[in-house]
C-alpha cells in the first residue's frame, strides 16, 4: 500500500462541485475507488481479488467502493458490481459464476461459419481496402458478448444505487479512433462535473450501456470497433495514459488498483535468437503495451508528485487555494507472468479457434502472451479466480487496515525493476 497524489489539475477538477445537492454518502466506506484495468480474458483475475476481499470485509452487503473506474474487460466487471452494488458479497458471486462457466463461444462466434466469415473479411480488407470502408473488419465476430451483457447485468439499476447513494459513480473508459481521446464515460452524482484534459475527457451520460461496454473491451483487430454517438470506440486502454485519473475526478481519497500482470517486472538478460518472431508474438507484445504499462508508469508518476506535495509547507499550500491532498492507494495485481498459464490452456480452445490461432502462431510458448488475452475459457478462468483469491488473501491484514476509515495506511514505495545484465551482455555493450 501506499499514498499518491493525482496531477495538480486533476485534484482541481475532481473536487470542485456544481452547486447542487450532494447525493447520499457511503457511511462505511467513504471515499473508496476500485480502478479495474482491462486485459481481456486476464480479467478473470480481478473476480478472485474481488472473491478474497468479500471474505476479508465479511462478505458485506455494503458496497466498499462508492466510486467505481474499469478498462476493457475491467469495464465490464466493473459495470457488474455498479448494477449490484446494494449487495457488494452477492455481486461478487456472480461475477464468479460468469468467470467460472464462461466460453469462448459467450464471447465470439466459435463455429465455423462466423470464424470463416470473419477471415474472409480480415483478408478483403487488406486486399480490397477501398471496397470495404464501410464494413466491420475484425478477427473475431462478438456479437455473442452483447447477449452475455445483457443477461449478465441490469444496466437501469445503476442509477438507482446511486440515489440510494450505495454508488456514487462508475466510469468506463473507451478510446475515440477519430478524435485519439481517452474518454471516460461517467454516470454519478448531480454534483460530479465533467473533466477536460490533455488527450482525456470525462463525459457524463443519462445511462451507461452496453454498447459503452463493447466499445471499452473492443480488442484492437481482435473486435470490431463500436460507433457512440458521433465517433468509433475502441478498447480504453489504448493512449490511456492516465488509469486512475477518472477515480480521481470522480472523488476518491482511497484507490483500490487491481491489475492484470505484476506491476514491477524484473528485466530478463537478453537471449540470442535466430528466429523471426511470430505474429503472435508481436502482436501480444502490442497487447502488453496496450493493456499493462500504463498503469504502472501512472502509479510511479502519481507517487513522485505525492512525495513533491510531502516537502511543501502545509499552511502555504492550503492559502494557495490549490486542494491538493494525499490519496492513498493499495495495488493488487499477479505475482507472477500469466503467459505460462496461458500456454497450458491454450488447447481447450475450440478446433476452429485453434486452427487460426496456429496459424499466426499463438499455439506455440513465444505466442502466449497473446493467448492470455483471448482464452475465455472456463479453466483457465478458474485458474486465473484462485490465483487472485490466493494472492489476496495473503494479505489479509493489510487490507483490513486499508478498508477502515479511521485508519492510515503506512506508505510504501512502488520497487523499481531489478537490472543485472550478464557479463556476456555487457562486453557487447562495451563493443558497441
Amino acid at each position: 500500500m501506499s499514498s499518491l497524489s493525482d496531477r495538480p489539475n486533476q485534484q482541481v477538477e475532481a473536487t470542485r462541485g456544481t452547486g447542487s445537492q450532494p447525493s447520499p454518502q457511503n457511511r462505511r466506506f467513504p471515499g473508496v475507488a476500485l480502478v479495474l484495468q482491462g486485459g481481456g480474458a486476464r480479467a478473470a483475475y480481478q473476480v478472485g481479488v474481488l472473491k478474497a476481499l468479500s471474505e476479508i470485509l465479511e462478505h458485506p452487503a455494503e458496497n466498499p467502493f462508492p466510486v467505481i473506474s474499469g478498462t476493457s474487460a475491467g469495464a465490464i466487471n466493473a459495470a457488474v458490481l455498479a448494477s449490484n452494488a446494494s449487495h457488494f458479497a452477492d455481486a461478487v458471486r456472480i461475477l464468479e459464476d460468469i468467470w467460472g462457466t464462461l466460453k469462448p463461444s459467450q464471447v465470439y462466434r466459435t463455429d465455423l461459419p462466423g470464424v470463416a466469415a470473419c477471415s474472409a473479411r480480415w483478408l478483403s480488407a487488406f486486399l480490397l481496402g477501398a471496397l470495404t470502408k464501410n464494413h466491420r473488419v475484425s478477427l473475431f465476430d462478438n456479437s455473442p458478448l452483447e447477449t452475455l451483457l445483457a443477461s449478465s447485468m441490469d444496466a437501469s439499476k445503476i442509477q438507482r444505487n446511486i440515489d440510494s447513494g450505495v454508488l456514487r459513480a462508475l466510469a468506463i473508459t473507451a478510446s475515440g479512433y477519430t478524435s485519439g481521446q481517452s474518454c471516460a464515460f461517467f454516470q454519478g452524482a448531480a454534483d460530479i462535473q465533467g473533466w477536460t484534459r490533455s488527450q482525456r475527457v470525462g463525459i457524463r451520460v443519462a445511462a451507461l450501456k452496453p454498447e459503452h461496454l463493447l466499445a471499452s473491451s473492443a480488442i484492437p483487430f481482435a473486435f470490431p470497433a463500436v460507433k457512440i454517438n458521433r465517433e468509433y470506440f475502441g478498447d480504453g486502454s489504448i493512449r490511456q495514459m492516465a488509469p486512475v485519473s477518472p477515480a480521481l475526478h470522480l472523488g476518491a481519497s482511497r484507490i483500490f488498483v487491481v491489475g492484470t500482470a505484476k506491476l514491477v517486472k524484473d528485466i530478463p538478460s537478453r537471449s540470442r535468437s535466430d528466429s523471426y518472431p511470430s505474429l503472435a508474438q508481436i502482436a501480444g507484445h502490442a497487447m502488453s503495451s496496450i493493456f499493462l504499462d500504463s498503469i504502472a508508469v501512472d502509479l510511479e508518476l502519481l507517487q513522485r508528485v505525492n512525495s513533491t506535495i510531502a516537502l511543501v509547507d502545509q499552511a502555504r499550500l492550503s492559502a494557495s487555494g490549490t486542494p491538493l491532498h494525499h490519496v492513498d492507494f493499495c495495488v493488487a495485481c499477479p505475482d507472477t507472468p500469466l503467459e505460462t498459464l496461458a500456454h497450458q490452456h491454450v488447447r481447450n480452445l475450440p478446433s476452429s479457434i485453434r486452427f487460426l490461432m496456429r496459424s499466426i502462431g499463438a499455439m506455440r510458448k513465444g505466442g502466449s502472451a497473446l493467448a492470455s488475452y483471448l482464452l475465455f475459457d472456463q479453466q483457465y478462468c478458474r485458474a486465473l479466480i484462485q490465483m487472485g483469491y490466493e494472492n489476496t488473501i495473503k494479505r489479509r491484514d493489510d487490507l483490513s487496515v486499508f478498508f477502515d476509515p479511521a485508519a492510515s495506511p503506512p506508505s510504501m514505495e512502488i520497487p523499481a525493476p531489478h537490472c543485472a545484465p550478464d557479463v556476456a551482455e555487457q562486453t557487447a555493450a562495451v563493443k558497441c
